[in-house]
């Protein structure tokens, strides 16, 4: 058996002699004299340069994808927001259409036609009316107080 090989008896390996216990090879004040001058300021600025243009480079490159990522989402909203108004069209007309023909048996077909569609103009010029109220409010924050 051969000295890397020898156990206590626990089936365990001896500690490594180079281990984090292990003493060290040179004395801390040689190995400090030794080494390399700390850089100068200019490196370190010089560093500091290069770390923030790598820090922006990566900050842009995140913000173009983020960008491209909410690009595709708002896509997709919109898409499903027109296909929605549609139905709602579709849907409004389906409710015109039955409206005219559950009044026709009571006061005939120009009549019911007549109805909804003065029902409708009704709602349209109300529409108009909050619309314009609205927009007359909403005019009025930028108008110049001072005057």
């Amino acid at each position: 058996m051969r000295d890397d090989e020898r156990t206590d008896g626990s089936g365990e390996s001896p500690p490594d002699p180079s281990g984090p216990m292990a003493a060290p090879e040179q004395n801390p004040d040689e190995t400090i004299a030794s080494s390399e001058a700390p850089p100068s300021l200019t490196d370190e600025l010089a560093g500091l340069i290069d770390d923030g243009r790598t820090y922006a480079e990566a900050e842009l490159a995140f913000q173009k994808t983020r960008a491209k990522l909410a690009g595709r989402k708002v896509g997709a909203s919109a898409l499903f927001a027109i296909v929605a108004i549609l139905l709602l069209h579709v849907t409004v007309i389906a409710l015109i259409v039955g409206l005219m023909l559950a009044l026709e048996p009571m006061v005939g077909i120009w009549a019911s036609i007549g109805i909804v569609i003065g029902g409708l103009l009704l709602l349209v010029v109300i529409l108009a009316l909050l619309a314009k109220s609205s927009a007359t409010g909403v005019s009025s924050l930028f108008k110049d107080t001072d005057s």
